[in-house]
């Protein structure tokens, strides 16, 4: 499973952007380049495993629900 993150205002405009930043970041990898951080719009790559093909067609997009509530702010008293 790979995990691409940013923000989108539709399915289809995420699993695009996702395509895209995998396309970015194979391209920097494959030349020999670090592979480029957040973009402007939020999106970006962390690695890629090399020779993993990702199988587009098959891709989901969905709200991510943080299991651990990390982004989420606990106030304590």
């Amino acid at each position: 499973m790979h995990i691409f993150t940013g923000a989108a205002d539709s399915p289809g405009t995420t699993l695009r952007r996702a395509h895209e930043v995998y396309d970015e970041a194979l391209a920097a990898q494959t030349a020999g380049l670090e592979i480029p951080g957040k973009q402007p719009d939020s999106w970006g790559a962390r690695g890629l495993r090399p020779g993993w093909q990702l199988e587009w067609p098959a891709a989901k997009a969905s709200p991510w629900n943080n299991p651990v509530s990390w982004s989420v702010r606990a106030d304590f008293a």
